[in-house]
Formats: C-alpha cells, sequence, structure tokens
C-alpha cells in the first residue's frame, strides 16, 4: 500500500477514534411517574325496590302507531275500549264525535314546569305566603276529616293537603279543558305518548261505566286529562278512588271526604310508610363527584352513598335505602337523599321537584296548624273549622 494512503487511513482511524471516546453517552429514558388509582368506591348490593301496583293498562298498537292512518286508530279503539271494558261501541263513537283535537294542549305538554325551570325557580311556584297560608287554612277548615283519614292510613294530613294545594291550589283551579278533548288529542296526535293516553282515554269509559254519575262530555280537568281537587286520571280514578263517607260514590271532583281518602290511599297502595321519613339534606364530599342515580328508587344504601360523597347533615332523619338528588338551589348545589315516602310522592308526579315541592309544603302548612294551635286562646278549638263538608 503507498505510504500516503496509508498515512490517510491511519490518521482517519485515529480521529474517529478520538471522536468516539469524546462523545456523552445518550441520556437513559425518564423514569415514568404512574398517579395512583383512585380508590374504589365501594358500593353494596342494591336494596329491593318498593313494591308497586302493577303498570295500568296501554292502549295497543293499532290504536298508537302514527304509521296507521288516524281514522284507522280510531276504529281500533273503539274496538280495545269495547272488548276490554264492556263499554257498548257505538256509545264510544258517540262520545268521540264530540271531542275536539286541542293544539293549546300539544303545547303544554311539550313544555312543562318541570322540564324548564332549575329547583331554585320551580320552587317558588308553591312556596308562597299565599300557597302555605291557604293550607293552613284548608286544613284548619277541614281538620277532623282529614286527621282521620290520617290516622286510618298513617298518611299525614298535612301531605294530603299539600297535594291538593300543589295541584289545584285548594281546588280552586281543577283545569279549563274537557278531559275528553285532552285525552282524544294526545291520544291520537301525541305519537310519543299514545300507548299511556289512548288507554286513559279507554279508562275513562271504563270509569263512567262504573260511576255514571259523572258526565264524560262535560268532564273538565287539566291539559293531561288530569281531574279534581287532587288532579287524579282516569285509570287512578278508577283503580284507587276511595268511598270516604260511604256515600255509594266516589266523586273526586269537590266532594272532599272522597278526595281526602283518595289522594291517602294512592299513596298506600304505592308503598307509603307510616312514620317513616321523606327526605334528609345531605352534604357531598367536595373531593367526590356528583352522584346521578338511574332511577329515584330508594334502593341505595347509606353506607354505600357514603363512599360516594353523600351523608345526611346532622340532626336529619336516616333510613336503610334512599336515592339522592342534587338541583341548583337559591344559595348553589344542593344535595338530597330522598327515602321510601319520598319515592311515593314520586309516584303521584314523576318530578323529583314536584316530590320535594309538595314536601316542602307540607312541612310548612304543618308548621302554621301547630302555630294556630299554640296560638288560640285557652278553651277555644283552633282546628276544627266547616269540618269535611263537600
Amino acid at each position: 500500500m503507498p505510504r500516503l494512503v496509508t498515512t490517510v487511513l491511519a490518521s482517519t482511524l485515529a480521529a474517529s477514534l478520538a471522536g468516539c471516546a469524546t462523545q456523552t453517552p445518550p441520556p437513559k429514558p425518564a423514569a415514568t411517574v404512574v398517579a395512583p388509582e383512585p380508590a374504589p368506591v365501594v358500593v353494596s348490593p342494591l336494596l329491593p325496590k318498593v313494591p308497586q301496583p302493577p303498570e295500568r293498562p296501554v292502549a295497543p298498537p293499532e290504536v298508537t302507531d302514527p304509521a296507521i292512518p288516524r281514522e284507522q286508530r280510531i276504529a281500533a279503539f273503539v274496538d280495545y275500549t269495547a272488548r276490554t271494558y264492556g263499554v257498548a261501541p257505538q256509545q264510544v263513537r258517540d262520545v268521540l264525535a264530540q271531542a275536539e283535537y286541542k293544539q293549546s294542549i300539544i303545547d303544554a305538554i311539550t313544555r312543562p314546569a318541570e322540564a324548564v325551570k332549575p329547583w331554585r325557580d320551580y320552587r317558588l311556584i308553591f312556596m308562597t305566603p299565599a300557597r302555605i297560608n291557604g293550607g293552613r287554612d284548608f286544613y284548619l277548615a277541614n281538620r277532623e276529616a282529614l286527621d282521620r283519614v290520617s290516622a286510618e292510613t298513617g298518611v299525614p294530613a298535612e301531605y294530603i293537603v299539600a297535594i291538593i294545594g300543589v295541584e289545584t291550589s285548594y281546588g280552586r283551579i281543577t283545569g279549563s279543558f274537557r278531559v275528553i278533548d285532552a285525552l282524544y288529542t294526545l291520544a291520537f296526535d301525541h305519537p310519543k305518548r299514545a300507548p299511556f293516553f289512548a288507554g286513559e282515554l279507554a279508562q275513562l269509559f271504563a270509569l263512567v261505566k262504573a260511576e255514571p254519575q259523572l258526565d264524560i262530555v262535560g268532564l273538565k280537568g287539566s291539559y293531561a286529562g288530569a281531574m279534581g281537587m287532587g288532579q287524579f286520571m282516569p285509570s287512578s280514578y278508577r283503580l284507587w278512588a276511595k268511598d270516604g263517607d260511604a256515600d255509594g260514590r266516589r266523586d273526586l271532583l269537590t266532594h272532599k271526604p272522597d278526595v281526602f281518602a283518595s289522594i291517602a290511599n294512592y299513596f298506600v297502595i304505592h308503598g307509603w310508610q307510616r312514620g317513616g321519613p321523606v327526605v334528609a339534606r345531605a352534604d357531598l364530599d367536595p373531593s367526590k363527584a356528583e352522584f346521578v342515580p338511574e332511577t329515584v328508587d330508594p334502593v341505595h344504601p347509606l353506607p354505600s352513598l357514603a363512599e360516594r360523597g353523600y351523608r345526611p347533615r346532622s340532626g336529619e332523619p336516616v333510613a336503610e335505602g334512599a336515592t339522592v338528588v342534587n338541583f341548583d338551589g337559591e344559595a348553589g348545589r344542593e344535595y338530597w337523599l330522598g327515602y321510601r315516602n319520598f319515592y311515593v310522592i314520586t309516584r303521584y308526579n314523576r318530578s323529583p321537584m314536584y316530590a320535594l315541592a309538595v314536601h316542602q309544603l307540607a312541612q310548612a302548612i304543618r308548621a302554621g296548624v301547630d302555630g294556630a294551635a299554640i296560638a288560640a286562646p285557652a278553651g277555644t278549638d283552633a282546628g276544627t273549622g266547616q269540618g269535611a263538608a263537600p
């Protein structure tokens, strides 16, 4: 090999080796920091659901399927009502011929207050001085009948009064729609809930068959077809109304003994627990996320809810199982534990806000009645007014 080439190769090799000797070793990969796993929430087995009566029947698809022409659905309804409840087909046709579609009913049912108002605003609809004082006066005027029903059923009288107060302002506002128009409109022109409302329309015919004193065409009620001081739907009226004074009829429109007994019976049928608590105000551990149960069934044991961060405040009632409701209140988020009797109130109206409004109004009415009794002069009976006269 020529000397020049040998010299060049030697120099190149030396430089290469020198370069390798002075290189900084590659940095070691940084250690990965693994965040600790959050402590798992200990979820106890769910408690049994509150036993409920059988579901009320709904109308079959041939009555409610919007793909079927309207006149055909109406004809199927006539057959269904006659077959199911023994009502003469011509009678059904004659009544339906007098029913009218009302767009205002569709408009009303698609925007209920529970769906558009937060709790802080919804509550103010019912917790007013007029409604509270009206409930106190109504209780005092009908105390004998109310207390008798309460003693028989275990449903506190103030809750019966609160239901009437929330539903109809103590019988003053019972609805201006013809019930037949409301149910007819919703049965045949509101597909989303047609099975329920067509079922209720059929129940209306069955109800009037059992209670012939009711004028099926003249009955007035809410946009949903609810009637009377307690706003019973036809199926509720037919299945669970009570004759409160044994006069041989069940009149929930204006007859107070029947109204009181029927509201209490509705609660009992749906699982009211005599002497049981309704709700408890709760606090949520700030480190925990809000829990939103799938239903309002009181199936969550309190220790399980405590693991989720919910604990009743000091002095609040406790029970074996509860649900959780989280509301936007006037001062921020409010957390409540709803017990079995809270669930029962939601069977009257499925909204948790409705149930809490009934509870709070009932408590305010009770406080007003007790205050009136304390303030009464010695030797008078502050708790007796006009009795249970219709």
